[in-house]
């Protein structure tokens, strides 16, 4: 399976390098490539991206406003891998919490941006998850926003197990071995969390677990 790749960044000379490490996987091309967020949707529009790399910060639109609007205009839409200099950033967990799927550090090493991009064009598994963690401690704080948990969701007792899986950054394949289930079965569930969580995908899903106090921070 190819997968299709739009760059954005306001630097052409973080475009142009980016699209040099993605074009030499043989099963990943490049695109389109936008400089700034207000492109974003022709572009994607236009070629009927995959995978996003979304630079956080820009002048005229940023990360968090192009990954709304590109989320909320399309269906089926794109994955949206936010890329930024600084990973505790409060643009980057506003940007996870908008519908993107993970985020990228601009100097993480070429082989990982690579393997970034398939894991989220999958879904099978969450990017980084200790990462995404720590970003929520920073945001979130000891205290939860809603110490209630996720009783409104009215998770079952396995929906629930498999969500704090997800939240550990477990596969489908992992989270079936973890508790004896088909694979096809966990794939149910999962789905029917995205689903009661109204999440886009398992990021948001767990950013939900995190801010709820249903699973904690420390």
């Amino acid at each position: 399976m190819n997968l299709s790749v739009v760059v954005v960044d306001d630097e052409p000379l973080i475009r142009s390098g980016l699209r040099a490490i993605i074009n030499a996987e043989p099963d990943l091309t490049v695109v389109g490539e936008a400089g700034d967020g207000a492109e974003v949707l022709p572009v994607v529009r236009r070629t009927g991206a995959d995978v996003v790399l979304m630079d956080v910060r820009m002048p005229a639109v940023d990360g968090i406003q192009a990954t709304r609007l590109l989320l909320d205009s399309l269906d089926p839409a794109p994955r949206v891998l936010v890329v930024t200099t600084f990973e505790n950033d409060d643009y980057v967990y506003d940007a996870l919490r908008a519908g993107a799927s993970g985020f990228l550090l601009k100097r993480t090493p070429p082989d990982d941006i690579i393997a970034a991009i398939r894991t989220v064009a999958s879904s099978e598994s969450l990017l980084f998850p200790e990462a995404i963690r720590a970003l929520a401690l920073a945001h979130v704080g000891v205290q939860p926003s809603r110490p209630a948990g996720l009783d409104e969701y009215q998770l079952t007792d396995r929906e629930q197990e498999v969500l704090r899986l997800m939240a550990k950054g477990l596969s489908n394949a992992e989270i079936a071995a973890e508790l004896i289930l088909g694979l096809q079965t966990v794939k149910t569930h999962v789905a029917n969390v995205l689903a009661k969580l109204n999440a886009r995908d398992r990021t948001q899903a767990v950013i939900r677990a995190y801010e709820s106090g249903f699973v904690p921070l420390h």
